[in-house]
């Protein structure tokens, strides 16, 4: 019984300390968009919920039996950076925001969501600054938010 214990709380921890740093709704990632398509379509389409698949403790949707095959051949390529928040919101403050999964960037082979509501949209001002910063920066305060 100590051991049944024992290895549900490790299960238990590792799968939240792995998605607690995702922007998810209900556990979803990219809010139900297929990562793959940003990158062989560059488009954001809607992923569906039969052609699902888990990675990492959280779930990814995707347009079609293709792309979830590519995914699932590569998930590390298709994870979208930042754990799915804005990126610059992460490069500016270091803040989880949501994102709007429309309104993105690949840059260097990796995925970039930003917001866009409300007359905001931050890819216009990743864009519009200077992104290689943007970047370096992000990528500091992310790694101070996950450790």
């Amino acid at each position: 019984m100590g051991r049944f214990l024992f290895a549900l709380l490790f299960i238990t921890t590792t799968v939240f300390s792995q998605t607690e740093h995702f922007n998810t709704k209900k556990g979803i990632v990219a809010k139900g968009y297929d990562v793959v398509a940003y990158f062989n379509n560059t488009a954001a389409i809607k992923g569906k919920k039969k052609l699902s698949t888990n990675h990492n403790g959280a779930t990814y949707r995707f347009s079609s039996e293709e792309n979830l095959k590519i995914f699932k051949e590569n998930p590390e390529k298709y994870v979208p950076q930042y754990g799915g928040y804005c990126a610059y919101a992460i490069g500016v403050n270091g803040e989880k925001v949501d994102i709007n999964p429309k309104t993105f960037e690949i840059r260097d082979g990796k995925l970039y969501l930003f917001y866009n509501s409300w007359g905001t949209n931050t890819l216009k001002l990743w864009l519009k600054e200077d992104p290689k910063k943007l970047k370096e920066q992000a990528d500091k305060n992310w790694s101070k938010i996950t450790n």
